[in-house]
């Protein structure tokens, strides 16, 4: 039904990877059954998307187990991104332990994860993940990073193939004014996150699906209690269509349940460029949504 619209489409940076749109985030949740996760990633996959996303921190190490028994026997024409999640520590050995938990000898692209500092930036064993490129392990590197000043650096260093950062209604304005030009600029892959605001601007929600803590009374339920009030959100379809009317290379969207991906295919089937008064609009809303709903950690204080 969605082939046809998420085959790939456009260049990742200058990595010549033709890359789809949307992108295939974290479905790896322990709570649910190994088959069942794989299942939905193979049905992202069936849809057409071609680009995954996965870290060893993913439920230690269960999101990498997932997304290499999925792609067993499909691997031709997927990229798959990989993380580095401990910035101090050396690389190669956990370059070779996330490999070994895909079942792969070699990945799209393996990133520095959470780089969340320019001082962080700066004291990256930069040489060793290049090392482990040289090596044929992965094809790319990069970093990802919730710090617009260490997105700027990074893509202008000249050492990033592909840069993963936010993009979305709530994001610093730096992402999307600065980083994404610079990013198209330089032949950096763009691929960007938080959409959906990790759920926040769609949900009752701390993020990534925590209950909120407290939530404010409305009126009197049938029982006899207050009920939850209502808070604002916004469609999934606003929500996607500001990111894709951005324009970074690839939209890394959380699809962990077929309803969830219905939501999303059918929104990207719909996408038409936002004008600037619809953007601004969103843009207010969703500072109006995000509200109560716990620290943004990908916006600088």
């Amino acid at each position: 039904m969605y082939a046809s619209r998420f085959q790939p489409r456009r260049a990742l940076g200058s990595t010549g990877f033709k890359a789809t749109v949307l992108g295939i985030g974290d479905v790896a949740d322990r709570q649910i059954p190994k088959e069942r996760c794989v299942a939905t990633l193979r049905r992202a996959m069936d849809a057409g998307l071609n680009v995954i996303d996965t870290a060893p921190g993913y439920e230690a190490g269960f999101s990498e187990e997932i997304v290499g028994e999925a792609l067993r026997d499909r691997r031709a024409g997927m990229f798959v991104i990989d993380k580095i999640d401990h910035l101090d520590r050396p690389v190669a050995p956990q370059v070779a332990s996330s490999l070994k938990r895909l079942g792969l000898t070699q990945v799209g692209l393996f990133v520095f994860h959470a780089v969340s500092s320019l001082e962080a930036w700066e004291r990256l064993p930069v040489e060793e993940l290049a090392a482990c490129v040289s090596a044929g392990q992965a094809r790319f590197r990069g970093i990802s990073s919730h710090h617009p000043d260490v997105v700027r650096a990074a893509i202008a260093s000249g050492w990033c193939d592909v840069v993963m950062f936010p993009v979305g209604p709530f994001v610093d304005s730096r992402y999307v004014e600065d980083a994404l030009p610079l990013a198209r600029a330089q032949g950096v892959g763009t691929v960007c996150f938080k959409t959906f605001g990790a759920g926040k601007l769609v949900g009752d929600t701390l993020g990534y699906n925590q209950p909120l803590q407290q939530r404010p009374r409305g009126k009197v339920s049938s029982g006899g209690g207050a009920a939850p009030a209502q808070l604002p959100h916004l469609s999934v379809a606003e929500c996607l269509h500001y990111t894709l009317t951005c324009d970074p290379d690839v939209a890394l969207l959380g699809m962990s349940f077929p309803n969830e991906q219905d939501a999303a295919f059918a929104a990207a089937t719909t996408f038409r460029r936002m004008a600037p008064p619809l953007m601004a609009d969103v843009r207010r809303r969703a500072a109006v949504a995000i509200r109560g709903k716990g620290a943004c950690w990908w916006n600088p204080a």
